[in-house]
């Protein structure tokens, strides 16, 4: 058991691989194994999840600095992305990073049929690229190389040319600081950098846009009031942003409500400075340029390091690993072992 930011985590030395799959603090796994005990015992019932659910969009509204009622809740990134690419006109242009996540690209190239278009450019120019497209939609850390994205020119672009704005932030969520309530829609999933069970996903809506998506998920749960919206119609759906809500994945919440706001509640620069300290350290250990993310991408031998112990993947032809606030410089040297 390893102890950090003043939570346990249950890690084993070497595990790397955060920007695949996070690993829980122990609070946060005890809380979903006993929810999953009520469920056994049948003990659980629906109503049970509001509140999980309820603080997790309250603490996803504070790890991006909007509130909470800009805040849809889903179950993947894509599935709440079909929200934001339904609503595009016809013909639409989209601009995209090259190597891009596809669950950022393909629901927007899913709607070639209607004439929308997907173009991708470097991530260095998209900001001088915004003029004549109807949406940028781009990771804020790209989930390949850890490359980040210039959110300060980015926004300026879009402002100045009036393009809207969709930031994926799953890959800076959790280890970065971030105050996103500039940008017309965020989104991110909680089983990476927020360390929560997978199945919980949230999509922040700016007032501004609230009318451009559409709820093409739409269930009891996105009606203004979803106990009332159980059976018949018409269609009574929320006001807010909560009108794009998926039927929450239960226990995904019950984990995502303790991960959260544990999360929100730290000194997020601290944490950012713990990750980035590590992964610069390995990059310059490795002759690569210092480059302020936590996720280090570089060329190696996946298998040498499992053979080594260490857990990390293979992504775009490199071996991809990323530093979370359980890693230490135990598995920074596991890494150089391994390569040397």
């Amino acid at each position: 058991m390893r102890t950090a930011f003043g939570a346990g985590f249950d890690v084993p030395d070497g595990y790397l691989n955060t920007p695949s799959i996070g690993v829980p603090p122990a609070p946060v796994a005890d809380a979903v194994a006993a929810a999953v005990e009520d469920w056994r015992r049948g003990a659980a019932t629906p109503g049970d999840f509001d509140e999980p659910v309820a603080r997790s969009r309250q603490a996803f509204g504070d790890l991006i600095g909007v509130p909470a009622e800009r805040v849809a809740i889903g179950a993947a990134v894509s599935q709440l992305l079909g929200v934001v690419a339904s609503g595009l006109p016809d013909g639409a242009k989209v601009l995209v990073a090259e190597g891009e996540f596809t669950s950022v690209t393909f629901p927007f190239a899913a709607h070639a049929h209607r004439g929308v278009t997907v173009t991708e450019a470097p991530l260095a120019q998209l900001p001088e690229r915004v003029a004549g497209y109807d949406l940028v939609a781009v990771s804020v850390v790209q989930s390949a190389d850890g490359a980040q994205l210039d959110l300060d020119a980015l926004r300026a672009a879009s402002e100045a040319a009036g393009v809207p704005v969709m930031l994926d932030a799953t890959q800076a969520v959790g280890w970065r600081p971030l105050r996103l309530d500039w940008a017309d829609w965020v989104v991110a999933a909680g089983y990476k950098w927020l360390m929560s069970p997978r199945g919980a996903a949230w999509l922040a809506v700016h007032p501004r846009v609230l009318d451009r998506g559409v709820p093409v998920a739409a269930g009891w749960y996105a009606g203004e009031d979803p106990w009332q919206a159980l059976y018949g119609l018409p269609a009574r759906l929320a006001g807010s942003a909560r009108r794009y809500d998926l039927s929450p994945v239960w226990l995904a919440h019950v984990g995502a409500a303790a991960a959260l706001p544990y999360l929100a509640s730290l000194d997020l620069e601290s944490v950012r400075e713990h990750c980035v300290g590590l992964a610069d350290t390995l990059r310059v250990r490795l002759g690569l340029p210092e480059a302020g993310s936590a996720i280090v991408s570089f060329d190696g031998d996946a298998e040498r390091l499992r053979a080594a112990g260490v857990v990390a993947s293979a992504r775009a032809g490199k071996v991809r690993v990323g530093f979370h606030l359980y890693n230490t410089t135990d598995d920074l040297d596991l890494v150089l072992k391994a390569v040397r």
